[in-house]
């Protein structure tokens, strides 16, 4: 018998919920099914964006013994024909395991033992492919049908009024290694300003404001600085509306890929072929050193850190195509 309510157990992060979505859609689409989703608190907000999910399940992680009981007591008030744990470790397991299901089903790539609460894997465990194939073996095990990779979200409309085109940045993250040098954003700014005419919108969160108000003096007139005082909804409102995103591998950039805006990425201690921007209009320009990916938090290099390699003029090019191709 085909399941018709399944729980989503995907607790993090904003670029992981996004990879996630694919998959959900083909099991909502193929098995006209209910979708429920569990979530840690700070992403409830951006999960009832998506449009495929009808209920939202939150674990509070901020309080974990407090957060678990009420979540127990939401899990064992509904019955569902299917769990699907697309997190995998092992605080992710014992949720799936509070749900009342005949069938919990983990993914390929469970870890830290959770694997012991899943009635059966997605898959064997193949990591050198990227994150959103990686989900849709849950698809693939259930018999079903892997169509072509879909993003079913819709953010709140927020007009903007400023000249285009438009050109998001997101120049911090947390790791920095994965750091662009920001004084690199504001010269390729000051290179597309002539060419381009438009405006430059500066997103990422409070820890990144500073930085942004750096980066934003030394375009006078020309940015729009978001850093710190946005939601995670109001940022997709306005990354949906940029004509091209230049970013680091960070969260924002799936936000900004999964919306369908063209995104250049830059790439330095990961592995874009695993957490790039999915899809055939993005692009990714990488560090040209050989030690790339290091997969490292912190560059270890003496020289500085591998992105200060990637040349200004380099981004530059690529994104006054982009545009050109976009128009």
């Amino acid at each position: 018998m085909k399941p018709n309510r399944i729980l989503i157990v995907k607790l993090s992060s904003l670029g992981d919920l996004f990879h996630a979505l694919p998959a959900v859609h083909c099991l909502r689409e193929q098995l006209d099914a209910e979708i429920h989703w569990v979530t840690q608190t700070e992403y409830a907000g951006l999960v009832g964006c998506f449009t495929d999910v009808s209920r939202i399940i939150v674990y509070n992680r901020r309080a974990p013994i407090r957060g678990f009981g009420a979540l127990w007591r939401e899990l064992r008030a509904e019955k569902y024909d299917l769990v699907v744990d697309l997190q995998g470790l092992l605080k992710s397991a014992l949720i799936a395991r509070l749900a009342r299901a005949g069938r919990r089903i983990g993914p390929s790539f469970a870890r830290e033992g959770s694997r012991l609460f899943y009635t059966s894997l997605a898959g064997p465990r193949q990591r050198n492919r990227h994150a959103v194939e990686e989900n849709m073996d849950i698809v693939r095990y259930l018999g079903l049908n892997p169509t072509p990779p879909l993003f079913p979200v819709k953010f709140p409309e927020h007009k903007l009024d400023t000249p285009g085109p438009r050109i998001g940045l997101i120049p911090f993250s947390r790791w920095p290694s994965k750091n662009w040098p920001s004084a690199n954003f504001a010269e390729t700014c000051r290179r597309l300003r002539p060419e381009t005419g438009g405006t430059f919108y500066l997103f990422g969160g409070g820890d990144d404001a500073a930085g942004c108000v750096a980066i934003a003096g030394q375009l006078p007139g020309a940015a729009v600085n978001l850093a710190g005082t946005t939601s995670l909804v109001e940022t997709g409102s306005i990354l949906k509306q940029m004509d091209l995103v230049i970013a680091n591998d960070t969260g924002p950039m799936h936000m900004a890929a999964a919306c369908g805006v063209p995104v250049l990425a830059l790439f330095g201690p990961t592995d874009p072929k695993r957490t790039g921007p999915y899809g055939a209009r993005h692009r990714v320009l990488q560090s040209p050193l050989p030690c790339q990916p290091c997969r490292q938090r912190v560059c270890v290099r003496k020289e500085g850190d591998c992105l200060s390699a990637l040349p200004v003029s380099e981004v530059v090019e690529t994104a006054l195509d982009m545009l050109g191709s976009r128009s």
